[in-house]
């Protein structure tokens, strides 16, 4: 569900973009009521695994689409809704920037549409409404798949309301959302079932990770370590291996437009779309996440009916690089936010 930019019109850009950076100021400031030495490295490593499940598409039956973990509800669920805000901020980041996934005047609308909805709107639901109480694995899959399915259902209809106010007469209103709408359904059962998966394993190794979550309370005094290096693990295996096995379809977004306008991508406007555009092929430096063919500075193509899986060792370099950048980026974040802590009780004192 990236949006690129031409999907959506500067003035809906720019608004998005001051409204992330204004929810992203607020996460900061909050944040650091729970930020401490343990929490750092699992934003780290969360953020990596969000990053390589993120290069996974999964067929959905009978469509001729695909779909993709957003991971906004396991973040939000592991770290707290407002490190999970500020973590799926720099993977969105890492993957614009360096992979030219998601358009660069749409990144507030991609961190709004994936981050916002699920910290923020759906992420509630966990304590109010299933696991307030008492904690079981079957209201943990409760509350996953109904807070996934929710947060997905509106990051969709958010997506079809950007492209409406931005002028996208190719992208008719009702049309468009009357495919966007039942096909991010699948995928948020998808989604659903993997968070429900991870929690159950986070809970059941260090049950004190999702319920300080919860409370918003520090994680100092205890061990993270077998956590940690599980989901890192994991995350190296998921971006290097089993990203070859993605499916080819058109995701989700990509289907709904292929059904609404006939094509999967809009032609670029001129202006700040092509200067942006322009800037992202330059500072990409593996397009699509496959190798850039220097002459174009676009990826290499792939043969057309190339077996399945898709062995590709660009795809794999990029599994890794991207994982291990997003999470330096997330560990600098929550790193600079624990300082600024700090110095901020030291003041008090």
């Amino acid at each position: 569900m990236h949006m690129a930019d031409a999907l959506i019109s500067p003035i809906v850009g720019g608004t998005m973009w001051a409204a992330t950076s204004g929810v992203m100021a607020y996460s900061i400031k909050k944040v650091q009521h729970d930020m401490d030495d343990n929490k750092i490295p699992l934003m780290g490593v969360m953020g990596a695994f969000v990053f390589a499940a993120q290069m996974i598409n999964f067929s959905i039956p009978g469509t001729g689409s695909s779909g993709h973990l957003a991971g906004g509800m396991l973040l939000a669920i592991l770290l707290g809704p407002y490190a999970g805000f500020l973590t799926m901020a720099s993977v969105l980041l890492i993957q614009a920037l360096f992979f030219a996934d998601g358009g660069l005047l749409a990144y507030g609308c991609n961190v709004f549409n994936l981050g916002f909805f699920s910290c923020f709107v759906a992420y509630p639901m966990i304590d109010k409404w299933f696991i307030r109480d008492e904690m079981t694995s079957k209201r943990i899959f409760a509350a996953s798949m109904v807070s996934s399915v929710v947060a997905l259902q509106i990051g969709a209809f958010s997506v079809v309301l950007q492209t409406f106010l931005s002028g996208k007469t190719e992208l008719p209103f009702g049309t468009f959302a009357l495919f966007m709408q039942p096909i991010h359904l699948g995928i948020g059962v998808v989604e659903g079932l993997v968070t429900a998966a991870v929690v159950t394993y986070v809970w059941k190794a260090r049950p004190e990770i999702i319920e300080k979550s919860i409370h918003g309370q520090e994680l100092n005094g205890h061990s993270m370590k077998k956590v940690i290096t599980t989901l890192a693990i994991v995350a190296v295996i998921v971006g290097s291996v089993f990203s070859w096995f993605a499916s080819a379809s058109p995701d989700g977004l990509e289907w709904s437009m292929l059904k609404t306008a006939g094509e999967t991508e809009l032609e670029t406007p001129d202006g700040i779309h092509k200067t942006l555009s322009q800037i992202q092929t330059k500072v990409s430096f593996l397009p699509d996440y496959e190798f850039k063919n220097h002459e174009s500075d676009e990826a290499v193509p792939t043969e057309a009916g190339e077996p399945w899986p898709a062995v590709s060792a660009g795809t794999s370099i990029s599994g890794i690089i991207g994982g291990l950048i997003t999470l330096l980026s997330a560990v600098f974040t929550g790193f600079m936010i624990s300082i600024a802590k700090r110095r901020k009780k030291r003041i008090i004192v």
